[in-house]
C-alpha cells in the first residue's frame, strides 16, 4: 500500500492497518528464525510497510498504542 493509499484511510482504518502489519513483521521474523521462511525479502518488504504507515499517523498525531 502506498502513502497515498494510506492517507485516504480514516484513522481507525489505519489503526487496524498498523496492528495487522505489526503482526504480518512479527510473523516473518518467528518464520525467519525457524527457518520455514524461504522468501526473506518479505521482511523488508513488510517493515517497510509498517513504517509507511506510522509515518502517515505520526504526520496526523495520530496515538499509535505500544506494542506489547
Amino acid at each position: 500500500m502506498t502513502a497515498e493509499d494510506l492517507r485516504g484511510l480514516s484513522e481507525k482504518e489505519l489503526l487496524e492497518h498498523v496492528a495487522t502489519t505489526r503482526k504480518d513483521v512479527f510473523g516473518l521474523r518467528f518464520q525467519h528464525a525457524t527457518g520455514e521462511l524461504e522468501n526473506t525479502a518479505g521482511i523488508r518488504t513488510a517493515k517497510r510497510e509498517l513504517a509507511r504507515a506510522l509515518t502517515v499517523a505520526r504526520e496526523r498525531d495520530v496515538k499509535i498504542p505500544n506494542r506489547k
